[in-house]
Parts: C-alpha cells; structure tokens; sequence
C-alpha cells in the first residue's frame, strides 16, 4: 500500500512538473514570437522611412522641399533598431505618416511629379509596405493577447507570475492603422 501511495505521488509530481514546464516553454515561446514580429516591423519602418527618403529626392527636383524633413527622415532611420517596445515604435510609426502626409501635399502641388514613374514606383512600393505593417502588427498582437490571456488565468497565471513574466503591451497604431496614406497620385 505505501509504495501504491509512493508511486502515485510520484507520477503526481512528474505530471505536475511536465505541466509547469510545458506553460513556461509557451510563455518564452510566445515572448520571442513578440520579440521576432516586433523586429519585423522595424524592419517594414526602416523600409518605410527609406521609400520616404526616395520620395523626398524626387520631390526636391520639382520643388523647393525643406531640409528638416530628409534630417527628421534620417533621425528616424538611425532611431528604427533602437526601438525597443511597442511604445517606441508606434511613435516612430506617427512620425513617418506625419512626414509622408507632409511630403504628398507638397507632391500634390506639382501635376508633373505625380506621372512620374519613380513617384509611381515609390507609391506601389509603399502601399505594399503598408499592407505589411498591418500583417506585421495583426500577428504582434495576437500573440500578446495570447501571452496576457495565459498571465490572466488559471492555472497558468500562476507559472507566469512565478517565473516573473508580465504583461506585454498591445501595438495600438490608434486610428492610423484604418487610414492607409492615400498615395493616389
């Protein structure tokens, strides 16, 4: 009878072991999945802010563009791998559609600029990477909810909370990720 109570006290506590194990590796699994989606959308930024700095060239040849928007652009550039939360690059995000709204009034005052094929090229281009941010963001957040409903209950809330996991932050992109710039030129 003692080894019967033994025995299933054992396969208790290797149950509950595998168990414990198990959540802990979804957790890492999902923060490096975070972790991953997020340095894609640095990425897709990074290619953002380089299509803008193209933009920008070609505008310059057809109008008189200030210069603090290709320094701004240029800032933002060297800040993308710098950003580190979903904070940081949803800033970076309202700052690039800032400028690109800038640099299409200035392309919308000049008819000529608006046929051209590299102005063309660099709308295409970045209507896709738009597409691509709201992938990019879609998949982020659907790990985190996943990750924060697992911190949420039980049993898992007490793993989490255990090995010091918190709560990830949801990339918002508030209103912006509804309105895709209009490059209609």
């Amino acid at each position: 009878m003692k080894s019967l109570i033994t025995i299933a006290a054992l396969i208790l506590f290797i149950s509950v072991l595998f168990y414990v194990i198990t959540v802990y590796n979804r957790f890492q699994k999902l923060k490096n999945g975070a972790e991953a989606t997020l340095g894609q959308i640095k990425v897709a930024l990074k290619k953002r802010l380089d299509l803008l700095t193209q933009l920008v060239d070609s505008v310059k040849s057809y109008a008189s563009f200030e210069k603090e928007t290709l320094e701004r652009i240029t800032q933002l550039r060297s800040s993308v791998f710098k950003a580190n939360t979903a904070r940081d690059i949803d800033s970076l995000d309202r700052e690039s559609r800032q400028i690109l709204g800038n640099i299409l009034v200035s392309v919308e005052n000049y008819p000529d600029l608006k046929t051209s094929s590299l102005a063309k090229d660099i709308n295409n281009s970045i209507n896709e990477l738009e597409d691509e941010i709201a992938r990019h963001r879609y998949t982020y957040n659907n790990i985190v909810q996943e990750f924060n409903t697992m911190l949420d209950t039980f049993p898992s809330n007490l793993i989490g909370s255990t090995f010091g996991f918190r709560k990830m932050e949801y990339l918002e992109f508030e209103d912006r990720i509804n309105q895709i710039p209009n490059l209609k030129w």
